[in-house]
């Protein structure tokens, strides 16, 4: 990630780091500078931490570790050393080199907080290690959410140049005594997968809202379950939301935006592309067919804000913790020095496990409308959206795979804090498992993708030129002309093979709320 004119800048140090910026540097998109007064700030704590280990025993540069907590040790380059190599102990497959850089980008950005009592030089090592994209060979299992010791310690010994990383190692540095714990002392793996996933499934969250908006125009849903009344009704942010973006997607009057010079004006009148309605709505083209629709559009304000809210709680998490000083012990210039249990992720955990059960909630509901969808009653088509033929299948086995995408995310909303642990001769006896919480969260990405694709796609096949679907709001024309450019046979009924489709569909998801200037902010 060396500097490049199409690279942004990062600074670090200065008190803040969002899931967003993680992603950045972790895709390669941004390289990371230091704040100009971080290794003054460092340098300062370096002295500071030598100068209370003068005076009283230190956990891990004084003593040893874990249940060997009591044991005093020599405190120098040796006992250092001994210790990384140790707890570099690991196993399972490397991750990937976006997870990697994530993890050092948040340890990181937590050094440069100061507090630790680690020399400088290892800050600025740690820099040179990110700039020349010199990966540690990082494993999958590295801790239990008490510390990603292994991890760290790996990365430390690629510092030291014992062990060797992706490429050349620019600046190796000695671990001196205080260095060794004060680096390990850290959740910065799960931080970093939480982050990456944070920042993705908000991009999903936005997209459902589109793909959502969709299938109420396929089924002329109505209108009233996204109204002001309702975010007064559910008087939560992410409702409040979810209603606001919905009714904007959705109004059959809306301006999608500013037109090219050689774009004709809409005219007037025609403020929407009108097609056929459902088959027994009296009311014809125009209004909702219903006076209430079924829960999976009904709901999304309830269920979907409510993923929007575990995001909000789960990125404040994670931006709090990616810049605090939580090494153990910590260093006051009020009071010293205090053995602590911070590295505890259990806040990390807990905000990760709701979010992932408030993903399986929305991918319930999501799974709802792709099957409303398949219904002639509601969408005055053929039953799976078929050609007509007698009994084809149509789009029936693209439910299935939304369902069996359902049956996994739901599977991932097992509580990983429910699996704790006792180790270290019993002294450790809780563990938050914020790291297998952390990787959980990240796994559930593609599924929820895939989902959304299936419900894209269903959708668009409705709302397609054979379609029965009402009126299409302006917002939405985009994305319907999106999905017939990269799906071209999406016209043709007849029973074939849509894995191609999807996949097309799928691929589209991430830039769904682009396309129809959905923000969520």
């Amino acid at each position: 990630m060396t500097a490049s004119p199409h690279h942004s800048v990062l600074r670090v140090g200065d008190g803040t780091l969002t899931s967003g910026d993680v992603e950045r540097v972790a895709r390669g998109e941004a390289r990371v500078v230091l704040a100009p007064d971080v290794l003054d700030r460092v340098g300062r704590w370096a002295v500071r931490a030598a100068e209370y280990a003068g005076n009283r025993p230190i956990y891990g540069r004084s003593t040893g570790v874990g249940a060997n907590r009591g044991v005093p040790v020599t405190p120098d380059a040796g006992h250092a050393l001994r210790l990384l190599r140790s707890h570099a102990t690991s196993a399972g497959p490397l991750r990937s080199p976006e997870r990697v850089r994530a993890m050092l980008l948040v340890r990181l950005a937590q050094l440069a907080a100061g507090g630790n009592g680690i020399d400088p030089a290892v800050v600025q090592a740690l820099v040179a290690l990110l700039d020349a994209d010199a990966l540690p060979p990082v494993r999958e299992w590295v801790g239990i959410g008490t510390g990603d010791l292994s991890a760290l310690a790996t990365t430390a010994l690629v510092l030291t140049g014992e062990v060797p990383a992706s490429r050349p190692v620019p600046m190796t540095v000695t671990f001196g005594p205080g260095d060794a714990l004060a680096f390990l002392s850290s959740n910065a793996a799960a931080l970093g997968d939480a982050a990456l996933a944070v920042a993705a499934l908000r991009r999903l969250a936005a997209a459902s809202l589109v793909t959502g908006s969709l299938t109420l125009a396929a089924v002329r849903g109505n209108r009233e379950a996204f109204a002001p009344a309702v975010a007064v009704a559910t008087p939560f942010p992410g409702a409040a939301t979810v209603c606001r973006t919905v009714r904007t997607l959705t109004d059959p009057s809306r301006d999608p935006g500013p037109r090219g010079a050689d774009e004709p004006a809409r005219p007037q009148g025609a403020e929407s592309r009108e097609v056929a309605g459902p088959r027994d709505d009296p009311r014809g083209v125009g209004g909702p067919a219903r006076i209430q629709d079924p829960f999976g559009l009904r709901t999304m304000p309830q269920v979907h804000g409510a993923l929007l809210d575990a995001l909000d709680r789960a990125e404040a998490v994670v931006t709090a913790m990616a810049t605090a000083p939580s090494e153990n012990p910590a260093l006051s210039p009020e009071h010293g020095v205090a053995h602590h249990g911070a590295f505890h992720a259990a806040y990390l955990g807990q905000a990760l496990d709701a979010l992932r059960l408030a993903v399986a909630e929305a991918a319930a509901t999501t799974l709802s409308r792709v099957t409303m969808l398949a219904e002639p009653e509601l969408t005055g088509d053929e039953p799976f959206l078929a050609d007509g033929t007698p009994g084809a299948s149509g789009t029936m086995v693209v439910e299935y795979v939304a369902a069996a995408v359902v049956g996994d995310l739901r599977a991932s909303a097992d509580p990983a804090g429910r699996h704790t642990v006792t180790v270290s001769r019993g002294l450790e006896d809780g563990a938050s498992q914020a790291s297998l919480a952390a990787r959980e969260t990240l796994g559930v990405v593609e599924p929820l993708r895939v989902l959304l694709g299936c419900e894209l796609l269903t959708a668009a096949r409705a709302l397609g030129p054979l379609g029965p679907a009402a009126t299409l709001p302006p917002a939405l024309e985009p994305v319907l002309e999106a999905v017939a450019e990269a799906v071209p046979r999406l016209g043709d009924r007849a029973d074939r093979d849509l894995t191609t489709d999807l996949e097309e569909a799928v691929r589209l998801v991430d830039g769904l709320p682009a396309l129809a200037g959905a923000s969520l902010g």
